[in-house]
């Protein structure tokens, strides 16, 4: 049986773990000091930390610009620190505004972000949107750390990576695109 303690610690230890979720790629900074709201069809929670909290049926977690949308949000907690959130759904979906005002989105079947490695992992058809870049693929990986994103195929899959990246200084609309 579930207290309502039991569901309320889960849900703050679930806003602990996604407050920090891709900082340099989901970059409004301003969204940190914003409060987060977290809405779930179903909380699980267990109290010593040895099976993550799962949050299932269609979540849905805002912050400010942030909006991450999912089916399930397993989150790994130990000793009283979040370690590993999980996003499963058909798509896991991030959305949020840059400092600058562009957009960021992503999309995967499943995101998986590990706070002890600073790395987030986006895997089974991943579209990562950005300034109107385009990034493609069945597994990207950001580490946070280094800036660094890697896109590969995904094991034994045969899907390739794919990226679309726009001039900074577009041709004029009434001229005509030039294979």
């Amino acid at each position: 049986m579930r207290t309502p303690n039991a569901s309320r610690t889960a849900l703050m230890l679930a806003a602990l773990l996604l407050v920090a979720l891709p900082a340099g790629v989901l970059a409004r900074s301003s969204d940190r000091t914003k409060p987060m709201l977290i809405d779930a069809d179903n909380v699980v929670h267990a109290l010593d930390e040895s099976q993550p909290t799962v949050l299932s049926g269609n979540v849905v977690i805002t912050q400010g610009t942030l909006d991450i949308r999912s089916a399930r949000a397993d989150v790994s907690i130990r000793n009283n620190e979040p370690t590993q959130v999980v996003l499963t759904g058909n798509p896991a979906r991030l959305k949020q505004e840059m400092d600058d005002g562009s957009p960021f989105s992503a999309d995967a079947s499943r995101i998986v972000y590990d706070l002890t490695t600073d790395t987030v992992t986006l895997t089974g058809n991943v579209t990562v949107n950005q300034r109107g870049n385009t990034m493609n693929g069945p597994r990207v990986v950001y580490n946070m750390k280094t800036g660094r994103v890697q896109a590969t195929r995904n094991g034994t899959d045969s899907g390739r990576v794919s990226m679309r990246i726009e001039p900074k200084n577009p041709a004029p609309a009434d001229q005509p695109e030039s294979d």
